[in-house]
């Protein structure tokens, strides 16, 4: 009986020393230059050791803290060893400006670097920008979000797609808030934009190539978007009076727009130039568009929603 008891309250006192220590802010130097993450809360904490070193699971409403970035899940399990935590189940990471949500995924705490897969989407806590791919990285010490494999996001009416999409972020006011400067789409970059002049027929201005770096004023409106290899352009014209004069297609070694306000000005494309004219009775006509055209905006998973889920 005595043995039993015992072995019952090391357990108990082991559980609870867990539970202060990983929950409880560390405020010394040494341990705060260690970036430990600290977690809010658990509704369950399993502690023991394995071959591989000691781990401790946590189940049930999981909430980590790094700094300003939270990391929300249905079960973790942190490898000390490693330096690393396992998340499943309902994973979201959240920083000051954005949330990305995912199945499964992994954080490395030096590195203070995420990687989330399965059914991957992410939105602006704005509002100004949704997103969706099949894995994304979130790199909190470069300020960096990747979206990787078949990603695709939505700007206002604009959309960005291609193989993997670089979301960089800057610290702007006194506030410090985060928003988005520059936007980097590699490997079959495309670019669609509804013609805010033209309602009906509704077409799109659409710009394609090998890789494209989208620059951001104040994280929302376009100030200038520059395409390079094998890139295209359908845009369609207007003339003083705003009124409808065609539909301009060309091809270069690199295209780059200038962007008024957030709406497109003017487009110059440079390197080996080629390039047709297309009559006003060609607008909204399928197969004058690029050949990757394809606007998926009913993918867009936060669509019909105004707030965060």
């Amino acid at each position: 009986m005595r043995n039993v008891f015992s072995r019952s309250l090391f357990t108990a006192f082991l559980l609870l020393f867990l539970a202060v220590s990983v929950t409880v802010p560390i405020h010394n130097t040494l341990q705060a230059e260690q970036k430990k993450i600290i977690l809010q809360h658990a509704d369950t904490i399993e502690g023991s050791e394995s071959e591989g070193g000691r781990y401790r699971s946590v189940i049930g409403n999981v909430e980590f803290q790094d700094g300003t970035l939270t990391l929300r899940c249905d079960r973790a399990t942190s490898y000390e060893e490693e330096h690393k935590i396992v998340l499943v189940g309902n994973i979201s990471i959240t920083d000051t400006a954005f949330a990305i949500y995912g199945d499964s995924g992994v954080y490395f705490t030096e590195k203070q670097t995420g990687e989330i897969t399965g059914h991957v989407r992410g939105r602006m806590l704005d509002n100004s920008l949704f997103g969706m791919s099949s894995r994304a990285v979130v790199n909190k010490a470069k300020s960096e979000v990747w979206l990787y494999d078949n990603a695709i996001a939505w700007h206002l009416k604009q959309q960005i797609s291609g193989e993997s999409i670089l979301l960089h972020f800057t610290q702007s006011g006194s506030s410090k808030k985060q928003n988005i400067d520059e936007i980097q789409v590699h490997n079959n970059a495309f670019f669609a934009s509804a013609d805010t002049l033209s309602r009906s027929p509704v077409v799109y201005d659409q710009f394609s190539g090998k890789k494209m770096v989208i620059r951001l004023r104040e994280g929302k409106k376009i100030a200038g978007v520059t395409l390079t290899g094998q890139a295209e352009s359908l845009y369609h014209l207007y003339n003083e009076k705003k009124q409808p004069s065609g539909i301009n297609y060309s091809s270069g070694d690199m295209i780059r727009m200038f962007f008024t306000d957030g709406v497109l000005g003017s487009v110059k494309v440079t390197g080996n130039v080629e390039g047709k004219q297309y009559p006003e009775s060609f607008r909204g006509k399928r197969k004058i568009n690029l050949s990757k055209f394809a606007w998926r905006e009913r993918e867009n998973p936060f669509r019909n929603q105004k707030s965060l889920p």
